[in-house]
Parts: C-alpha cells; structure tokens; sequence
C-alpha cells in the first residue's frame, strides 16, 4: 500500500459540550482519558501508526488546545498543529487544511477524521482508509459510511447510488442524496434500506479537487482561504491571519460543499466497529454493563434497586448511593452533578447553552 502524498488531518478543536460536567472549556473530550489509560485524541494518532508517517499527521485546533495535545503526542512535531483562531465549522477546518497541505504537496490527498471517535479496529481502519484514497485519487470527495446497528436520530444519513467499483476489495457509490438527523419515524424507514448508511463525519479528498468545489460552491469562504495562503507558514494569532479568518462566515462542510457536489461518493463500510463518543447514552455502546444493567467508571456507589443506569464520578471521595433508580445518568465533579434519564443525553448541549447565558461560566 502505498502512503505517497497521503496526510491525515485530525480534527481536534470541539469543545465536546455534550459530556459535561466532565468536558469543560480546558478540557475537552478529545484530551479525556475516560476509556482507559489514552485519551480520544491519542487513540485517533494511534489508529494511524504504521500506515501513515508522524510526518503525515496534522492537526487541527484552537490556539488554547495546542499545548495540552502536544503533550499527549509530543511525537508529531507542533509545525503540524494548525490553528483556528476562532471556530468557524468544518467547512473552514478542511479549506485551511486542503490549502496548507497543497502549498506543501501540489499531489496532497488528505483524510479529514475526527478525535472523538472510538474504532477499535486499527487493521481495518486504515484499509479502509486506503480504500478511499483509491477512490478521491479519481476525483470524488469521499466520505465513510457507516452501516446503522439502530434508528439512530443523532446522526445524518447517506443514500448511495451508483456503484464507482472496487477499491482495496471495498465498493464505492456515488452519493444519492445527504439526509440531516431525522426524527424516529424517518430513521426506523432508513434502517430497513440497504443503501442507507450513517455519515461519520470523515472525508477523504484530494486537496485540488475539494478546493476546487469550495471555489465553485462558496465563494466567499474560497476568497479567505487564497487570502491566507501566504500567510500559513506564519504566525495563526497573528492580526493579519485573524482578521481575515475572522470574516469567515461559519459552516459545516456538509451543507457548504458535500450537499452540492456532484463529485460526492461514498464508501459504505459494513464492518467496521465505530462508535460516536458524542454523549454520555454512548457508553452503554462502550462498557459492558454489569447484571443489573448499570455501569458505574470510578465511582465510589451503593444502589439498590437500580438497574440499567450510568454512575461516573471524578471525585472518588464522594459516596454516590441511588434507591429505586431506573434508566438514569449521574455524573459527579468536585463542582457539578448531571442528573438526566437515558436517552435525554443529547440535550445536554442545549444545557450547557443555558448555563452559558445564566452566567454559570466558572462551571464550562
């Protein structure tokens, strides 16, 4: 397999709202070491080891995050770290890479994944990914699938359609159509389709061809971008960058790009074991629950009848005892408790948004 012009761009700048208490503004899930001894962020370098060069390996984040991910991987060199001086969505994350990269490499192909999922397949991971360097190499944007093991509402939807061919013994399709986050009637009729798959959020394109469809499908945004070339070997909090990257109007990739090409493909994998750490409901995708039901991660608990129930605490000192509790989420910090029923756990963004504007800042 050859890796030849091929980069992986991490992105590493969300905030992770959604596993407050524990995510705050220091300390985002992506540097969390809730599943095990490695923190999202270092198992997303580590599914790249062996197939991709530390070289290889960029990141993406705001300037605040820089210092705590080197720590957590010192081996990629800190001249990968490229920095947003403020979020302004995806859509602006893959145009600063594709350019930065296609300054480096006019041949650059880059995989634009995420550091807060959990794919416990390394070997297959990067099959896959090689799969879909195949494919970009022939000019589509590609983007993974993901094949649904429920009616999930919490994720859009892919429909393929024509089939491009094999790529490393995997089929690609173009895509048919996008579908945002239905409700649960929708997603109930999407499962029982063949040709429905989630979207992971994870594009593989070559830097050309997507800045390409930015040129074409947001103007604006392509404009910015050619504005700062000169600029990215430079200092990213510098006035200059930030007051052109500032004028930036926030979007995501999806809606400003992948919605209006008709250069989007995508490549539906059917095995691969991968998991969206994007709630606290998500751990009972994670961790074997014991014979009630629960799961309780370094929490000092005493339940009685309490079943099918999420108990995390980070203060190990505090007894957390619950009587009579079904289908809960407790989640315990020195400063702030979580309270919430299963399946409720992806509001918590919308939460997090009230403390915000209540003036409950010290505890984000």
């Amino acid at each position: 397999m050859t890796t030849d012009h091929y980069y992986a761009v991490i992105m590493a700048g969300g905030g992770g709202t959604r596993l407050w208490p524990v995510s705050r503004h220091d300390s985002p899930k992506q540097t969390l070491r809730l599943f095990g001894k490695k923190s999202l962020f270092q198992l997303a370098v580590e599914r790249l080891q062996g197939y991709l060069s530390q070289e290889q390996i960029y990141v993406v984040t705001s300037a605040d995050l820089v210092e705590s991910l080197h720590i957590q991987v010192p081996e990629i060199s800190v001249n990968n770290f490229l920095i947003e001086p403020q979020p302004r969505g995806t859509a602006a994350v893959v145009a600063l890479a594709a350019a930065a990269l296609r300054r480096k490499d006019p041949h650059a192909v880059l995989a634009v994944l995420t550091a807060d999922h959990l794919i416990p397949d390394k070997m297959e991971f990067q099959t896959c990914l090689q799969a879909a360097r195949e494919l970009a190499e022939c000019g589509y944007i590609v983007t993974l699938g993901i094949k649904p093991s429920h009616a999930a509402t919490g994720y859009g939807y892919i429909e393929s359609g024509a089939e491009l061919g094999r790529f490393s013994g995997l089929a690609g399709y173009r895509v048919m159509r996008f579908i945002e986050k239905p409700d649960q009637c929708k997603a109930n009729e999407l499962i029982q389709q063949d040709r429905c798959s989630w979207n992971s959020g994870m594009f593989i394109c070559r830097a050309d061809v997507v800045l390409g469809e930015y040129e074409r499908f947001m103007p604006e945004l392509y404009t910015a971008i050619r504005t700062l070339e000169p600029l990215m070997d430079g200092d990213h909090l510098a006035a200059d960058f930030v007051d052109a990257w500032m004028k930036i109007k926030p979007e995501t990739i999806d809606y400003g790009v992948m919605e209006k090409t008709s250069l989007a493909a995508v490549l539906p994998l059917t095995t691969l074991e991968w998991i969206d750490v994007g709630s606290w409901d998500s751990f009972f995708e994670v961790f074997d629950t014991d014979a009630n039901g629960n799961i309780v991660l370094q929490a000092k608990h005493e339940g009685i009848d309490t079943t099918n129930s999420l108990v995390l605490s980070t203060d190990a000192d505090k007894l957390i005892v619950t009587l009579g509790m079904k289908n809960l989420i407790i989640i315990q910090t020195p400063d702030a408790i979580l309270i919430c029923p299963r399946g409720e756990s992806q509001r918590i963004k919308e939460m997090v948004n009230y403390l915000k504007t209540h003036q409950y800042t010290l505890y984000l």
